[in-house]
């Protein structure tokens, strides 16, 4: 069973700048998963995919590979992350590097740890499964949400007006930091559509979206106390 590890960082970032290899905590951000992936001793090569010239430098000083630079078209603001992967995973098929298993981690997810990634990787042992990556509780019940009317406000779901949170069913969202994948499913996915997926739940303070330069200042906030920095 061979396994790799791809984090695509393209250079471009508009709502934060260089956001790939910003300052997080003393390192460039991108140094955390990598050194994670590094760490985790599960994969046989772990690597960058990047059309930048400085974060593939910055990749290879922290340990990570980068074969190939990625074409500019698939570095756009419009570019989804599966054709990012099947391009990687082509280009080393090409050169006669084959994996059975491929594990996406995003480079702005510092809170990623090489025990998440082994937990990962235990659980696609299975073979039903197709995908596995970490998921979080809503805090608050979407099946209680509001929308705005006009200029009033109402029920989304107005049946639920009665309805008491804790007697709602626990909704999840994805907590974008990894996607362990088979890389035979990942070639016959149709519409990129992984259905055979199973979830690691984590709580709040192990993840932080990281789009604007308050999000950057909560995440280390979090950092600092999940990892007593």
């Amino acid at each position: 069973m061979k396994r790799i590890a791809i984090i695509p960082a393209r250079g471009g970032s508009k709502r934060i700048p260089r956001k790939n290899i910003i300052d997080f905590c003393g390192k460039p951000i991108i140094s955390y998963p990598i050194q994670a992936a590094i760490e985790s001793n599960i994969f046989d090569y772990v690597m960058v995919s990047t059309d930048d010239e400085e974060i593939a430098e910055i990749s290879k000083q922290y340990g990570a590979s980068v074969p190939f630079y990625r074409s500019s078209e698939l570095s756009s603001d419009s570019t989804m992350i599966y054709p990012v992967l099947n391009d990687v995973i082509l280009n080393l098929e090409k050169r006669g590097e084959f994996f059975d298993q491929l594990c996406c981690i995003f480079p702005c997810a510092p809170f990623v740890t090489s025990e998440k990634l082994r937990i990962g990787m235990d659980l696609m042992s299975d073979p039903e499964v197709e995908c596995v990556f970490p998921v979080i509780r809503f805090s608050f019940p979407p099946q209680r949400g509001l929308v705005k009317d006009g200029d009033f406000i109402k029920m989304a779901i107005p049946e639920n007006y009665n309805v008491r949170s804790q007697d709602l069913e626990p909704i999840y969202h994805d907590a974008g930091q990894f996607y362990w994948l088979k890389t035979s499913a990942l070639k016959n996915s149709e519409n990129n559509s992984l259905k055979k997926s199973k979830p690691i739940i984590i709580s709040e303070l192990e993840a932080q979206d990281i789009d604007t330069l308050e999000d950057l200042k909560m995440a280390e906030l979090k950092f600092r106390v999940l990892f007593n920095k």
